[in-house]
C-alpha cells in the first residue's frame, strides 16, 4: 500500500529532480563556487535517503588509517541540540553532538570528533584547533557541494541500488543518478556474503563506472552482543526470546540476523535518529514484560544505544544489549581498498607543526 502511494507521488519526484539538476548544473559551472582544501579529505555519502550503512562505513575507514594518520571526523550533528561548529570533548552527549557523531567518539576516543553544519567553515576550524590532524573523513557530505572533497565514496544498497531507485518521494533517491560520475569509490553495501563472480560483474556492468572508478562490495558483519552499561557479552542463540529497540532507517538486515539466530524476535520501531522519552522507556518495558520467556533480552544497535545511555538508572538492572556491526570487503579487495585511500592522503603535503 505505501509503495503503490508514492507512485501517486511521481510529480513532485519530477519537481524535486529538476531543483536538484539545476542546484548541480550551477555547481558544475561554477556559478556557485566550491572551495578546495590542500589537505586531504574522504567523504562517505550515497545517492539515498539513508540506510546504507555510512556510519559503520566511517568506522571502517578510520579503524583502517587511524594506526598511521592523526584523524578528524566532521558529520553535521543531525537532530543535536546545539549549533555551530562543535569539537567532542570527554563528558560529550549524543545531544549536543547527534547520535553517530557520538558512536564515534565512543569509539575511538584518541580521534578528533567534530560537527558543524557548515562543512566549509568547520573544515578550519578543526586544522586552526587541532593541527595535527593528517586527514578528515567527512561523513554524510556527498550533497554539501560547497566544499570539494580530494576522494569521494559513495554507498548503495545491493537490495536498492540506485540504478533502480527513484527519486524521492517515489523512491528513495536524494540526488540524481547521474551524480554518480562524481565519485571516485563506489562501495554496494549489504551484499551476501556468498555473492558470486557472476554476480559481481553483472552488477559492475549495470552501474557502468567511468574510467578510473573503483567499484567494491561489501556484507555486514554482526558481532557478540554487550550489556549497554556493564558491557559484558552475551551470545545469542535459539534459546533467546528477544525485544529488538531500532530507530535505524533500514532494519531488514538486523531482522535478518536475528532470525537466523535467536528463537524469537518482536521489534519495537521507531523513526532514523529517534530521540528516546520517558514514554519510550515504559512502552519499551511494557512490550519486555509481555514477551513469556526466562530466557528473553532487550537488543538495539549501536546508534540507538548512545540515545538509550541517559536512562541508565532506569535500565540498568535490564538486560539491554548492543548488538555492533562492521563492513567486511569482499573478493579480497580490503588491502585494495584501503591502499586507495593511503595513497590518496600521500599526495598532500604532511601538516606544518609549530
Amino acid at each position: 500500500m505505501l509503495k503503490s502511494f508514492r507512485y501517486l507521488l511521481f510529480p513532485f519526484s519530477i519537481l524535486y529532480g529538476l531543483i536538484i539538476w539545476v542546484r548541480n548544473a550551477l555547481f558544475d559551472r561554477k556559478i556557485i563556487k566550491s572551495a578546495t582544501f590542500n589537505f586531504p579529505l574522504i567523504c562517505v555519502g550515497n545517492l539515498a535517503i539513508g540506510g546504507t550503512g555510512k556510519t559503520p562505513m566511517t568506522e571502517f575507514i578510520v579503524n583502517a588509517l587511524k594506526a598511521n594518520y592523526k584523524i578528524a571526523t566532521l558529520s553535521r550533528g543531525y537532530k543535536r541540540r546545539t549549533k555551530g561548529f562543535f569539537i567532542a570533548v570527554e563528558g560529550t552527549t549524543a545531544i549536543e553532538i547527534g547520535d553517530e557523531p557520538m558512536q564515534f567518539h565512543q569509539k575511538f576516543p584518541d580521534i578528533v570528533v567534530a560537527v558543524g553544519e557548515e562543512r566549509l567553515f568547520a573544515i578550519p576550524q578543526i586544522l586552526y584547533q587541532k593541527p595535527e590532524t593528517q586527514v578528515i573523513v567527512l561523513d554524510d557530505a556527498f550533497q554539501h557541494r560547497r566544499v570539494v572533497a580530494g576522494l569521494n565514496i559513495i554507498l548503495t544498497e545491493y537490495n536498492n541500488l540506485f540504478t533502480r531507485d527513484f527519486l524521492f518521494p517515489t523512491g528513495d533517491l536524494r540526488d540524481i543518478k547521474s551524480s554518480y560520475k562524481r565519485a571516485d569509490i563506489i562501495i554496494v553495501t549489504k551484499c551476501k556474503s556468498d555473492l558470486t563472480e557472476k554476480e559481481r560483474a553483472k552488477i559492475i556492468d549495470e552501474i557502468n563506472p567511468k574510467n578510473g572508478q573503483k567499484v567494491y562490495f561489501s556484507a555486514l558483519k554482526y558481532d557478540s552482543p554487550y550489556h549497554l552499561f556493564t558491557k559484558k557479552a552475551e551470545m545469542l542463540d535459539r534459546s533467546k526470546d528477544v525485544l529488538l529497540i531500532c530507530g535505524i532507517a533500514n532494519p531488514e538486515p538486523l531482522k535478518m540476523h536475528l532470525t537466523k539466530h535467536v528463537h524469537y524476535y518482536e521489534m519495537t520501531k521507531y523513526a532514523d535518529h529517534h530521540i528516546f522519552t520517558s514514554s519510550d522507556l515504559k512502552e519499551i518495558k511494557r512490550q519486555f514484560d509481555k514477551i513469556q520467556s526466562e530466557q528473553k533480552i532487550i537488543i538495539t544497535t549501536e546508534k540507538d544505544a548512545v540515545r538509550l545511555e541517559k536512562f541508565k538508572a532506569e535500565l540498568i538492572d535490564f538486560p539491554i544489549y548492543v548488538l555492533p556491526i562492521q563492513h567486511e570487503i569482499l573478493f579480497n579487495e580490503k588491502d585494495d581498498f584501503v591502499n586507495q585511500m593511503t595513497t590518496f592522503i600521500a599526495k598532500y603535503p604532511p601538516p606544518q607543526r609549530d
